[in-house]
Protein backbone atom coordinates (compact mmCIF):
# COMPACT_ATOMS: atom_id res chain seq x y z
CA UNK A 1 0.00 0.00 0.00
CA UNK A 2 1.49 3.51 -1.12
CA UNK A 3 1.93 5.83 1.98
CA UNK A 4 0.00 8.89 -0.69
CA UNK A 5 0.84 12.62 1.25
CA UNK A 6 0.01 15.53 -1.06
CA UNK A 7 2.75 16.82 -3.82
CA UNK A 8 4.77 13.53 -2.39
CA UNK A 9 6.60 11.04 -5.39
CA UNK A 10 5.53 7.56 -4.12
CA UNK A 11 7.95 4.90 -5.78
CA UNK A 12 6.72 2.11 -7.80
CA UNK A 13 7.45 -0.14 -11.16
CA UNK A 14 4.12 0.27 -12.80
CA UNK A 15 3.39 1.82 -15.80
CA UNK A 16 2.86 5.01 -14.56
CA UNK A 17 6.01 5.41 -13.06
CA UNK A 18 7.08 4.31 -16.17
CA UNK A 19 5.87 6.69 -18.48
CA UNK A 20 7.68 9.90 -19.88
CA UNK A 21 7.28 12.54 -17.96
CA UNK A 22 6.41 14.98 -20.78
CA UNK A 23 3.17 12.68 -22.06
CA UNK A 24 2.08 12.70 -18.40
CA UNK A 25 1.75 15.96 -18.69
CA UNK A 26 0.14 16.24 -21.78
CA UNK A 27 -2.05 13.53 -20.85
CA UNK A 28 -3.20 15.36 -17.77
CA UNK A 29 -3.66 18.80 -19.77
CA UNK A 30 -5.86 16.68 -22.23
CA UNK A 31 -8.21 14.97 -19.73
CA UNK A 32 -8.34 18.57 -17.59
CA UNK A 33 -9.27 20.37 -20.60
CA UNK A 34 -11.84 17.21 -21.05
CA UNK A 35 -13.05 17.53 -17.85
CA UNK A 36 -14.22 20.75 -18.23
CA UNK A 37 -16.10 20.51 -21.91
CA UNK A 38 -17.62 16.64 -20.34
CA UNK A 39 -21.34 16.19 -18.56
CA UNK A 40 -22.11 13.88 -15.57
CA UNK A 41 -21.54 11.03 -17.90
CA UNK A 42 -18.03 11.62 -19.38
CA UNK A 43 -17.04 12.76 -15.47
CA UNK A 44 -18.49 8.91 -14.54
CA UNK A 45 -16.06 7.33 -17.55
CA UNK A 46 -13.03 9.38 -16.51
CA UNK A 47 -13.85 8.47 -12.06
CA UNK A 48 -14.24 4.51 -13.08
CA UNK A 49 -10.66 5.07 -15.25
CA UNK A 50 -9.16 7.04 -12.56
CA UNK A 51 -10.13 4.72 -9.66
CA UNK A 52 -8.32 0.96 -11.61
CA UNK A 53 -5.56 3.73 -11.86
CA UNK A 54 -5.12 4.55 -7.97
CA UNK A 55 -5.80 0.84 -7.19
CA UNK A 56 -3.10 0.23 -9.52
CA UNK A 57 -0.52 2.26 -8.10
CA UNK A 58 -1.16 0.82 -4.36
CA UNK A 59 -3.90 3.94 -3.52
CA UNK A 60 -7.33 2.82 -2.02
CA UNK A 61 -10.21 5.01 -2.52
CA UNK A 62 -10.60 5.79 1.27
CA UNK A 63 -7.23 6.86 1.56
CA UNK A 64 -7.26 9.20 -1.19
CA UNK A 65 -10.58 10.99 0.34
CA UNK A 66 -8.79 10.94 3.51
CA UNK A 67 -5.77 13.25 1.54
CA UNK A 68 -8.48 15.36 0.03
CA UNK A 69 -10.94 16.12 3.14
CA UNK A 70 -10.09 19.39 3.26
CA UNK A 71 -10.87 19.95 -0.69
CA UNK A 72 -13.41 17.95 -0.14
CA UNK A 73 -15.25 20.42 2.33
CA UNK A 74 -13.87 23.45 -0.82
CA UNK A 75 -16.15 21.59 -2.60
CA UNK A 76 -18.99 21.27 -0.33
CA UNK A 77 -18.86 24.85 -0.29
CA UNK A 78 -19.04 25.22 -3.83
CA UNK A 79 -21.98 22.94 -4.43
CA UNK A 80 -24.10 24.74 -1.94
CA UNK A 81 -23.44 28.19 -3.22
CA UNK A 82 -24.53 26.75 -6.61
CA UNK A 83 -26.78 24.96 -5.48
CA UNK A 84 -28.63 28.10 -3.41
CA UNK A 85 -27.40 30.89 -6.09
CA UNK A 86 -28.30 29.52 -9.65
CA UNK A 87 -32.39 30.36 -10.21
CA UNK A 88 -35.23 27.48 -11.49
CA UNK A 89 -37.28 24.94 -10.23
CA UNK A 90 -37.43 25.03 -6.22
CA UNK A 91 -36.54 21.58 -4.81
CA UNK A 92 -36.65 22.88 -1.37
CA UNK A 93 -36.85 25.89 1.20
CA UNK A 94 -35.67 27.09 4.76
CA UNK A 95 -36.30 30.14 6.19
CA UNK A 96 -36.50 32.05 3.13
CA UNK A 97 -33.10 30.24 0.72
CA UNK A 98 -34.46 28.48 -1.80
CA UNK A 99 -32.36 25.28 -3.80
CA UNK A 100 -33.05 24.75 -7.39
CA UNK A 101 -32.71 21.74 -9.03
CA UNK A 102 -30.70 23.35 -12.04
CA UNK A 103 -28.41 24.78 -8.98
CA UNK A 104 -27.63 20.98 -7.40
CA UNK A 105 -27.55 19.69 -10.69
CA UNK A 106 -24.32 22.52 -11.80
CA UNK A 107 -23.06 22.06 -8.24
CA UNK A 108 -22.51 18.52 -8.13
CA UNK A 109 -21.03 18.73 -11.95
CA UNK A 110 -19.01 21.39 -11.13
CA UNK A 111 -17.55 19.91 -7.14
CA UNK A 112 -17.19 16.46 -9.57
CA UNK A 113 -14.88 18.00 -12.47
CA UNK A 114 -12.63 20.10 -9.45
CA UNK A 115 -12.27 16.40 -7.59
CA UNK A 116 -11.33 14.47 -10.90
CA UNK A 117 -9.01 17.10 -12.00
CA UNK A 118 -7.09 17.06 -8.21
CA UNK A 119 -7.53 13.25 -8.24
CA UNK A 120 -5.63 13.66 -11.95
CA UNK A 121 -3.13 15.80 -10.15
CA UNK A 122 -1.89 13.97 -7.54
CA UNK A 123 -1.59 10.71 -9.72
CA UNK A 124 0.67 12.36 -11.63
CA UNK A 125 2.49 13.57 -8.69
CA UNK A 126 2.57 10.24 -7.00
CA UNK A 127 3.94 8.38 -10.30
CA UNK A 128 6.13 11.32 -10.80
CA UNK A 129 9.88 11.99 -9.74
CA UNK A 130 10.87 15.95 -9.03
CA UNK A 131 14.10 15.21 -10.97
CA UNK A 132 12.08 13.92 -13.88
CA UNK A 133 9.38 17.13 -13.59
CA UNK A 134 12.55 19.39 -13.70
CA UNK A 135 13.93 17.68 -17.08
CA UNK A 136 10.41 17.87 -18.18
CA UNK A 137 10.06 21.58 -17.06
CA UNK A 138 13.63 22.31 -18.97
CA UNK A 139 12.61 20.67 -22.04
CA UNK A 140 9.47 22.45 -22.58
CA UNK A 141 11.20 25.91 -21.93
CA UNK A 142 13.91 25.88 -23.98
CA UNK A 143 12.41 26.64 -26.88
CA UNK A 144 10.68 29.63 -25.19
CA UNK A 145 13.40 33.04 -25.85
CA UNK A 146 14.44 35.01 -23.26
CA UNK A 147 13.50 32.42 -20.28
CA UNK A 148 16.49 31.26 -18.94
CA UNK A 149 14.87 27.24 -18.64
CA UNK A 150 17.43 25.30 -16.72
CA UNK A 151 17.00 27.70 -13.66
CA UNK A 152 13.24 27.89 -13.76
CA UNK A 153 13.68 24.16 -13.88
CA UNK A 154 15.87 24.17 -10.75
CA UNK A 155 13.32 26.41 -9.19
CA UNK A 156 10.28 24.47 -9.95
CA UNK A 157 12.35 20.65 -8.63
CA UNK A 158 12.78 22.94 -5.08
CA UNK A 159 9.69 23.95 -4.68
CA UNK A 160 8.22 20.54 -5.41
CA UNK A 161 10.64 19.42 -2.77
CA UNK A 162 10.15 22.18 -0.35
CA UNK A 163 6.19 22.14 -0.43
CA UNK A 164 6.08 18.72 1.68
CA UNK A 165 8.44 19.97 3.84
CA UNK A 166 6.31 22.72 4.76
CA UNK A 167 3.06 21.36 5.10
CA UNK A 168 4.65 18.58 7.36
CA UNK A 169 6.48 21.22 9.48
CA UNK A 170 3.11 23.60 9.62
CA UNK A 171 1.93 20.50 11.25
CA UNK A 172 4.13 19.47 13.42
CA UNK A 173 3.87 23.24 14.71
CA UNK A 174 -0.24 23.02 14.87
CA UNK A 175 0.60 20.27 16.98
CA UNK A 176 2.87 21.91 18.98
CA UNK A 177 0.80 25.35 20.01
CA UNK A 178 -2.13 23.17 20.88
CA UNK A 179 -0.33 21.15 22.71
CA UNK A 180 0.49 24.35 24.84
CA UNK A 181 -3.14 25.54 24.56
CA UNK A 182 -2.21 28.03 22.06
CA UNK A 183 -5.26 27.27 20.15
CA UNK A 184 -7.34 28.65 23.36
CA UNK A 185 -6.54 32.43 22.52
CA UNK A 186 -9.29 34.64 21.83
CA UNK A 187 -7.46 36.58 19.92
CA UNK A 188 -7.15 35.50 16.38
CA UNK A 189 -4.08 37.66 15.77
CA UNK A 190 -1.83 36.18 17.95
CA UNK A 191 -3.22 32.65 16.99
CA UNK A 192 -1.93 33.04 13.61
CA UNK A 193 1.56 34.59 14.88
CA UNK A 194 2.14 31.67 16.87
CA UNK A 195 1.94 29.31 14.09
CA UNK A 196 2.94 31.24 11.25
CA UNK A 197 6.70 32.50 12.58
CA UNK A 198 7.58 29.35 13.50
CA UNK A 199 6.74 28.04 10.33
CA UNK A 200 8.44 30.98 8.64
CA UNK A 201 11.73 30.66 10.68
CA UNK A 202 11.87 26.76 10.44
CA UNK A 203 11.52 27.18 6.20
CA UNK A 204 14.43 29.43 5.74
CA UNK A 205 16.65 27.82 8.00
CA UNK A 206 15.93 24.77 5.57
CA UNK A 207 16.89 26.75 2.61
CA UNK A 208 20.31 28.22 4.04
CA UNK A 209 21.23 24.97 5.05
CA UNK A 210 20.00 23.52 1.40
CA UNK A 211 22.00 26.72 -0.06
CA UNK A 212 24.95 25.62 2.07
CA UNK A 213 25.08 21.82 0.70
CA UNK A 214 24.61 22.96 -3.03
CA UNK A 215 27.48 24.72 -2.52
CA UNK A 216 29.43 22.21 -0.38
CA UNK A 217 29.14 19.76 -3.70
CA UNK A 218 29.66 22.82 -6.04
CA UNK A 219 26.05 21.93 -7.51
CA UNK A 220 25.92 23.59 -11.22
CA UNK A 221 23.00 24.14 -13.88
CA UNK A 222 25.33 22.73 -16.23
CA UNK A 223 24.08 19.12 -15.52
CA UNK A 224 23.79 16.12 -17.71
CA UNK A 225 20.27 16.53 -18.79
CA UNK A 226 17.45 13.13 -18.59
CA UNK A 227 17.43 11.10 -21.69
CA UNK A 228 13.56 10.95 -22.66
CA UNK A 229 12.20 7.58 -23.77
CA UNK A 230 9.91 7.95 -27.16
CA UNK A 231 7.85 5.59 -28.60
CA UNK A 232 6.38 1.85 -27.09
CA UNK A 233 4.08 2.55 -24.13
CA UNK A 234 4.32 6.37 -24.27
CA UNK A 235 2.38 5.98 -27.48
CA UNK A 236 0.00 3.22 -26.25
CA UNK A 237 -0.67 5.83 -23.57
CA UNK A 238 -1.14 8.65 -25.04
CA UNK A 239 -3.27 7.08 -28.24
CA UNK A 240 -5.75 5.54 -24.50
CA UNK A 241 -5.80 9.11 -23.49
CA UNK A 242 -6.92 10.85 -26.36
CA UNK A 243 -9.56 8.01 -26.11
CA UNK A 244 -10.75 8.48 -22.77
CA UNK A 245 -10.97 12.13 -23.90
CA UNK A 246 -12.97 11.24 -26.56
CA UNK A 247 -15.48 9.41 -25.09
CA UNK A 248 -16.23 11.76 -22.17
CA UNK A 249 -16.78 14.53 -24.02
CA UNK A 250 -18.82 11.86 -26.53
CA UNK A 251 -20.91 10.79 -23.90
CA UNK A 252 -21.21 13.81 -22.34
CA UNK A 253 -22.51 15.44 -25.29
CA UNK A 254 -25.45 12.20 -26.48
CA UNK A 255 -28.71 13.02 -26.02
CA UNK A 256 -29.04 9.50 -24.45
CA UNK A 257 -26.82 9.89 -21.67
CA UNK A 258 -28.31 13.84 -21.60
CA UNK A 259 -31.54 12.56 -21.02
CA UNK A 260 -30.66 10.10 -18.13
CA UNK A 261 -28.26 12.65 -16.02
CA UNK A 262 -30.15 15.56 -16.49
Amino acid sequence: MANLTLFTFCAGTTTLHRLDVRHKTALVCMVSLALFTSGFAGCLACFLVLSLLTRTIGISLPQLLGQLKWFILLLGIMFAARALTIPGDPVFSFSGIVATKEGLAQGALVAMRFFLVMMTGLLFSATTRPADLKSAAQWFLKPVPFVPEKQVAIMISLFLRFLPLILSQAGQTADAVNARCGNLHKNPIRRIRCQTLPVLKKTFMAADRLCLAMDARCYSEDRTDLEFETGGRNTLSMAAGTGLCLLMVGLSHSSFFKMIFW
